[in-house]
């Protein structure tokens, strides 16, 4: 089974690189750009009797930084998957 797992900053923790890249964004002329958050993908390819309380600890303890980052989980269907 296939799980895609974004991790993102919380909302008002500083991102240094979201910043950056709004500034770079701006500097080469793209108008209208209000915010930028930078996140992280991670894609598991677990077994398929993989419970959803056992991803979830996979991101409470090593995946997300639980003090300044939020998670989704999404399980991927067959196709999504290929």
């Amino acid at each position: 089974m296939k799980v895609r797992i974004l991790v993102r900053l919380k909302p008002g923790v500083l991102d240094p690189q979201g910043r950056a890249v709004h500034h770079s964004l701006e500097g080469l002329g793209f108008d209208g750009v209000e915010d930028v958050r930078i996140g992280r993908l991670i894609e598991l390819d677990v077994a398929d009797n993989t419970t959803d309380e056992r991803i979830d600890q996979m991101c409470q303890q090593l995946l997300a930084n639980m003090v300044i980052e939020d998670y989704a989980i999404e399980k991927l269907s067959a196709s999504e998957a290929a």
